[in-house]
């Protein structure tokens, strides 16, 4: 089973759109506190959707597996470590019991969207890695 994620910054709407379409991904799940900044371009909630029913990819927003208001904040800040910012993201996953609401057969060739250019200081990263160490067969790829 693959998981995939991806972040849209610093990437044209073609370079992202090609990236799903060659990997065959099935569902992005975009896992961003706020989907509707209107610095996201082609990624924002309203125009996204639409984006990617164009690709034959469906769309779910799960707002559940965002940092909250204040980590992300306190990241952004400097006022908390990224090592801290793991280990508070990894205990409100398992405090919000994020695993009963997805489905395991759902989860194959899916994607975890979020807006860093790369996965290494990212939820999504650490997001596909809950998933992997709780879910048997997970590979993951950083598109």
């Amino acid at each position: 089973m693959n998981i995939f994620t991806i972040g849209f910054s610093q990437k044209s709407a073609e370079q992202f759109f090609k990236l799903l379409t060659e990997n065959k991904v099935k569902k992005l799940i975009d896992i961003r506190l706020n989907n509707k900044s209107q610095l996201a371009g082609f990624a924002n909630a309203k125009h996204l959707p639409y984006f990617l029913k164009l690709h034959n990819i469906g769309y779910e927003y799960k707002p559940e597996l965002a940092p909250s208001k204040e980590l992300l904040n306190g990241y952004k800040d400097k006022t908390i470590s990224w090592e801290k910012y793991v280990e508070i993201y990894n205990k409100l996953l398992i405090d919000r019991d994020v695993l009963k609401n997805i489905s395991i057969d759902d989860l194959d060739n899916v994607v975890l969207l979020c807006s860093e250019p790369t996965a290494e200081q990212c939820h999504r990263r650490l997001m596909a890695e809950y998933l992997a160490k709780n879910i048997k067969n997970i590979k993951i790829g950083h598109l």
